[in-house]
């Protein structure tokens, strides 16, 4: 590790809520998590934790077993690298509200994402949550106990009678809950301090936030993974949240995941200028860091960038927090880590296939989000022969020219035999890295629908010429209705 490098901790965040990888890869990637200037992870199960007793119903179908939570904390031992775990308290609830169960206990009776923080029966939930993560995560110097993007707050009925008193407001409320999650925290593990997302604390008065008790129960996390980043009011941030009594400050980063809901390939400039300047935020004083939020997953949304996909943006800006930005030396240590013989910042693409762990993935999703759809779209609405014979008028009623067939069906066939070959390999690497669910959803969201337009274009003209429709080996629309 650097000495100079501008941040003390540089932790990977692992959002599991969103296509967890398997325990086999994270064996394979921790090394090049630390080789890379990762010395932590900050891990954020939801509801891959092997929750028991009367919490076992949050457990997704391919959580991790106990077994394998101690696996995974032996193998960042290993590999130096220190682990906080992650457990939302307040927003982002909904692998647990989702439930009937706990649907009593949300603060809007519709929407499952914000715990009602005037039942006692909130914080005990949260308090048997917490306490069974830090069973498996013994010795853990800090828990991460969420509370960020508290959406809906104060809009319960609870909430709305309690707003209506004197001297009460929506900074109080929110402060209450944390203070109260956070007391459990110290109480029950003295030797584990809490962190929380900071965005519901930014607006509170300085004096409010002062008073409350919070800056001396937990430590927050600046969060902003813009390429704009306004290093300036960062600061201005960090000198009111330490007048405020808070003892250690981090920030949040980002090196995938931020850009969209459904982004399939990281833009690596993007997440670079995102930690170029909050190098400028740390050089205006002492902080440590808690590099990357990788994941912008959202319990209902689509997977956005699979792990493997985003290692190649998480290797320029490790690089770039662990050297003080990215240079030519550093892009050099890169492309080396990598195994690629030249690494383009504004391209999706580059030279060489790599050999990182998961690298066949990331060269193959590549392939398909750059080109399967547009490969689809230029035949079915840029090839003359069917625009101009084959229209969706024509397949409608089932009409063609005899000699258009031979045109348009040894090219569709072409296409759709090269993207089933290449699929095959893509979905025999991804079952290697991912659960099967996992799978099937990104599949479904990028692959399928293209495929499913080919096949029904050949179906059509097979239909039309009186004959059985062709297939290609490795897709069957049957299969994937």
């Amino acid at each position: 590790m650097s000495e100079s490098a501008p941040f003390k901790m540089r932790l990977v965040h692992l959002d599991l809520k969103g296509a967890p990888p398997k325990v086999s890869y994270l064996s394979e990637i921790f090394p090049l998590f630390r080789a890379l200037g990762a010395n932590g992870l900050l891990i954020e199960y939801e509801d891959m934790f092997p929750y028991e007793g009367h919490l076992r119903l949050l457990r997704a179908k391919h959580a991790y077993s106990p077994s394998e939570v101690a696996e995974i904390l032996h193998l960042a031992k290993l590999n130096e690298l220190e682990v906080i775990p992650l457990v939302q308290t307040f927003g982002h609830m909904e692998f647990v509200l989702k439930h009937a169960e706990f649907a009593h206990l949300r603060e809007v009776v519709h929407f499952p994402n914000t715990l009602n923080p005037h039942e006692a029966e909130s914080l005990a939930l949260v308090g048997a949550m917490t306490d069974q993560i830090l069973e498996l995560h013994k010795g853990a110097r800090w828990l991460h106990i969420g509370c960020d993007e508290v959406y809906y707050l104060g809009e319960g009925e609870a909430s709305r009678q309690w707003l209506q008193q004197r001297q009460n407001s929506h900074a109080k409320l929110c402060l209450s809950h944390v203070r109260a999650v956070a007391s459990h925290v110290l109480a029950q593990h003295p030797g584990t301090t809490p962190l929380v997302w900071d965005d519901m604390l930014r607006d509170i008065p300085q004096d409010q936030l002062t008073v409350s008790g919070v800056p001396q129960l937990v430590e927050p996390v600046l969060w902003d993974y813009g390429a704009d980043l306004d290093v300036h009011s960062k600061v201005l941030l960090m000198e009111k949240y330490r007048e405020c009594g808070f003892l250690r400050l981090w920030a949040a980063s980002a090196f995938k995941g931020a850009t969209g809901a459904n982004q399939t390939l990281p833009p690596v400039e993007h997440h670079l200028r995102n930690h170029t300047q909050w190098l400028q935020v740390a050089g205006s004083g002492p902080a440590d860091v808690l590099q990357g939020h990788p994941d912008w997953y959202d319990h209902y949304s689509v997977l956005c960038e699979l792990l493997p996909v985003g290692i190649p943006s998480l290797a320029v800006c490790l690089q770039s927090l662990l050297h003080g930005g990215f240079t030519e030396d550093v892009k050099l240590r890169v492309e080396n880590f990598l195994g690629v013989s030249s690494l383009e910042i504004m391209d999706a693409v580059s030279e060489g296939a790599g050999s990182f762990p998961g690298s066949d993935i990331h060269a193959l999703v590549t392939q398909v989000s750059l080109h399967l759809r547009t490969s689809v779209d230029t035949l079915l609405e840029r090839n003359r022969y069917v625009t101009g014979w084959f229209s969706p008028y024509h397949r409608q009623r089932k009409l063609i020219h005899p000699v258009m067939i031979q045109h348009i069906q040894p090219e569709a066939l072409s296409l759709l035999g090269r993207w089933s070959t290449l699929v095959q390999r893509l979905e025999g690497a991804l079952q290697l890295v991912l659960y099967p669910d996992a799978v099937e959803e990104w599949l479904e969201e990028n692959v399928y629908p293209s495929m499913r337009q080919l096949q029904g274009l050949l179906q059509d003209l097979s239909e039309v010429a009186h004959q059985p429709p062709p297939t290609s080996a490795g897709w069957d629309q049957d299969q994937h209705p």
